[in-house]
């Protein structure tokens, strides 16, 4: 009987569908930190290369020789200041970063030993250390400049921006839609990434360097706002992120069951007991990034006994790198590409199945071939990009480049006295630590700027 004939459909989501000592278990650290014997040991591998192709790999350009280095000798507060002061959110970086596509791709040990240092978690380690320990402030204040600036969002590219500037003798006041600080690192990312509610721990850190204020449960929703901001600030940075799903643009879209998946991580990031956060026995997860595999795999963590990610086009294409495709994997999702959805079918409104339709590329463009597959679903959740979607950028004047900002290299935009970072920046590979060099680039020309009118 397919999914349409059914008389009545009741949708088969619910909570604690483990035993309540199982979700601490299947949440836990993904990936525990070194211990120290480990972390010498791992640091020993490290050539220490003259002008080193991980350093130029790293877009926050993390002089990596030089605190693994200082990792060897046991200097860890030495490591993690040289990290920071490239990367000032290198504790979250070092958690979620793609090293496997970035430092550690280029790393000569992956041609000597087929391995690469693992540069991610020596980074960790330093970080971790120093944050844990008694003394984490590493960095002081300039004399005060008397001069302040407004940043909008508190995610990686306006944090990054606000410590920046905060260490040059400026004040800072950043406002956030959100109750939290922390952008995509506290609502965004997958929980067994970030445990033990480290991007809070983060925050505060950043805070502890003194001259930032932040403001939250505050949006940028109207031109007057703006306005208002270039007046009475000195200087503002837009960092806010994305703030809308891209639609799937097809039947069924608005039925019972059909969620973004950053809207599902984000509440499951928020939820002091997972036990009571309902997941679907049948998940189909729509697209082929990192957040879908985030949203994949929690699913299953949480115990769907079926989850379906799906792609339209083939692996290759995929925007999660290969260790994330394994890992879901790993996990018990199940990956499809070159499949398309075409409708979500649905029962008494609730979201019943998703019909797909196989795509093959043809003269370089994506064409149905005809044959369909059709998977029962009782949560269906969308994951294939996000949009900026605040029409005050365009009514603002700004000059806008596939529906983001367009800046300069160091994130000026048209607009005199604004800057612009981060996913609501146009171009770029939409990573943390990319978002974080956004930060600091801007708060540089921000902070030359105004030395230069003082």
């Amino acid at each position: 009987m397919t999914p349409s004939t059914h008389a009545t459909h009741l949708p088969d989501i619910q909570a604690a569908r483990l035993p309540p000592e199982e979700y601490a278990r299947r949440f836990a650290d993904a990936t525990p930190r070194f211990t120290s014997s480990q972390a010498l040991l791992e640091a020993e591998r490290c050539l220490y290369c003259f002008d080193a192709p991980c350093a130029t790999a790293c877009p926050t350009s993390i002089d990596v020789p030089s605190f693994i280095k200082r990792i060897g000798d046991g200097n860890l507060r030495g490591a993690a200041r040289t990290i920071l002061d490239s990367n000032p959110l290198g504790g979250m970086c070092a958690r979620v970063c793609p090293t496997e596509n970035l430092c550690e791709a280029v790393c000569v040990r992956n041609t000597q030993e087929d391995r690469p240092v693992a540069i991610g978690r020596l980074q960790r380690f330093a970080v971790d250390a120093l944050l844990e320990g008694p003394r984490p402030q590493i960095f002081s204040r300039a004399a005060a400049t008397g001069k302040t600036i407004a940043v909008v969002g508190a995610g990686p590219a306006g944090l990054s921006c606000a410590h920046t500037l905060a260490r040059e003798g400026h004040s800072v006041v950043v406002f956030d839609a959100r109750p939290k600080a922390g952008g995509l690192n506290e609502y965004g990312l997958a929980s067994y990434k970030t445990p033990g509610n480290f991007a809070q721990a983060e925050v505060q850190w950043l805070m502890g360097l003194g001259g930032i204020e932040i403001r939250n449960d505050w949006k940028l929703e109207s031109t007057a706002q703006l306005e208002a901001l270039r007046q009475e600030y000195d200087a503002v940075f837009l960092g806010m992120g994305l703030s809308s799903t891209a639609a799937l643009g097809v039947p069924g879209e608005t039925l019972k069951g059909v969620q973004d998946a950053v809207d599902f991580i984000s509440a499951l990031r928020q939820c002091d007991d997972l036990s009571q956060l309902p997941v679907g026995r049948r998940v189909i997860v729509i697209g082929g990034g990192m957040t879908a595999v985030d949203a994949s795999v929690q699913s299953k963590l949480l115990g769907a006994k079926v989850v379906h990610m799906v792609y339209r086009r083939g692996p290759e294409q995929m925007s999660a790198s290969k260790a994330e495709q394994e890992w879901a994997q790993t996990n018990g999702v199940v990956l499809h590409q070159w499949l398309a959805p075409v409708e979500i079918v649905g029962v008494d409104g609730n979201a019943s199945a998703v019909r797909f339709a196989e795509q093959a590329l043809v003269d370089g463009k994506l064409t149905p071939t005809g044959r369909e597959i059709t998977w029962e679903a009782d949560v269906v959740l969308k994951a294939i990009g996000q949009t900026l979607g605040n029409p005050l950028l365009a009514q603002a004047g700004f000059t806008l480049q596939d529906g983001r900002i367009a800046t300069d290299v160091d994130g000026k935009t048209n607009i005199d006295g604004v800057w612009a970072g981060g996913d609501c920046r146009s171009g770029g590979l939409d990573l943390t630590v990319e978002a974080v060099e956004h930060g600091k680039l801007s708060a540089k020309a921000i902070h030359a700027k105004l030395h230069a009118r003082a």
